[in-house]
C-alpha cells in the first residue's frame, strides 16, 4: 500500500464505462494522481464500470444495489474522514468536469485569508466570469435561477452555480456531512449549499472549465428537472425552518468537533 495524501477525490460512477477510462486517462496526464488518491463509488453499474477502474490499479466501492448520486457521495465522505484525509473534491465520472479544475480546487481549499480562515466549500462554477461558456436547457436555467435566488433570499449570499456537482470539501466539511442525517442523500444539491451557509460554514466560487456530456444518460434527463425543480425548492425552504426556526443540526457544525458516525 502506498502512503496516502492529502487529497482525496471522489468520483460517483454508475454505468460509466464509456466515459470514465479516458477521465483516468486525463487525471493521470495531467499528473494528478502523483498528489491525489482515487476513489471511486460503483453505484450498482452493469456494464463493467467496476471492472475497468480496478484493472488500472484505482480503490473502488461498489453499491449492490443501485442507491443513488447523493449516497454514493456520503459513502466516499465516511471514507475520506475514516481514512483522515485533509481535502476532499468530487468529479462525475461522465467526463464533464475538466480535470484541470482540480488544482485550482485544491489551492482554493488551502488557500488562508488575511484573518487566518480557508474556504469549507469550494465550487467549481459555471456561471461566474472566467469560466468556459456552458450551454444548458431551459428549464436546467430556470431551476437554476430559482435555487440561486431562494439561496440569496434564505441564506444572504449570492451562488451563480448552486447546482454544480464539482465541489472541493475541507475535511471539517466532509466530516460533519459524514455524519447521521447530516447529508440529504437522494437529493444533494442546493439545499446543501443553503443548509451549510446558515450553519457558518465558509463557501466560495471560482470558475470552473466543463465540457457537454457525451456518453450516457444525464440523472436530469427527460422530465426529471422539472420535478426536481419543485422538489429542491421545497426542500430548501425545509433546510431554512429546519435551522431557523428549530435550530436543528446545529451540532457538530462549524467547530472543530467531528459528529460520531452512525454504521
Amino acid at each position: 500500500m502506498t502512503e496516502r495524501k492529502e487529497l482525496l477525490i471522489i468520483i460517483p460512477a454508475y454505468n460509466e464505462a464509456k466515459t470514465i477510462g479516458k477521465l483516468l486517462d486525463d487525471l493521470e496526464g495531467a499528473k494528478v494522481t502523483d498528489w491525489a488518491d482515487l476513489l471511486v463509488i460503483n453505484d450498482a453499474s452493469n456494464d463493467g464500470t467496476g471492472k475497468l477502474v480496478r484493472a488500472r490499479g484505482y480503490r473502488v466501492v461498489t453499491h449492490i444495489f443501485n442507491l443513488g448520486y447523493g449516497s454514493g457521495l456520503q459513502l466516499g465522505y465516511k471514507y475520506a474522514y475514516r481514512n483522515k484525509y485533509k481535502y476532499v473534491i468530487q468529479m462525475d465520472a461522465d467526463g464533464q468536469h475538466d480535470v484541470s479544475n482540480v488544482e485550482k480546487l485544491y489551492l482554493k481549499l488551502k488557500e488562508v485569508d488575511a484573518d487566518g480562515n480557508s474556504p469549507d466549500i469550494v465550487l467549481g462554477s459555471r456561471f461566474v466570469e472566467g469560466a468556459t461558456p456552458y450551454k444548458t436547457s431551459i428549464v436546467k436555467k430556470a431551476a437554476i435561477k430559482l435555487f440561486r435566488s431562494l439561496i440569496k433570499m434564505f441564506g444572504h449570499i449570492k451562488i451563480m452555480d448552486p447546482t454544480t456537482g464539482l465541489q472541493g470539501l475541507s475535511c471539517r466539511t466532509f466530516s460533519f456531512y459524514s455524519g447521521y442525517d447530516h447529508f440529504d442523500d437522494r437529493y444533494p444539491d442546493a439545499n446543501m449549499l443553503l443548509k451549510m451557509r446558515l450553519l457558518g460554514y465558509n463557501i466560495t466560487e471560482i470558475p470552473a472549465v466543463m465540457h457537454l456530456r457525451t456518453d450516457g444518460v444525464s440523472m436530469h434527463s427527460g422530465l426529471k428537472p422539472i420535478l426536481y425543480m419543485f422538489r429542491m425548492m421545497y426542500s430548501i425552504i425545509a433546510v431554512w425552518v429546519r435551522i431557523r426556526l428549530f435550530h436543528k443540526d446545529l451540532e457538530g457544525a462549524v467547530n472543530d468537533k467531528t459528529p460520531k458516525i452512525q454504521n
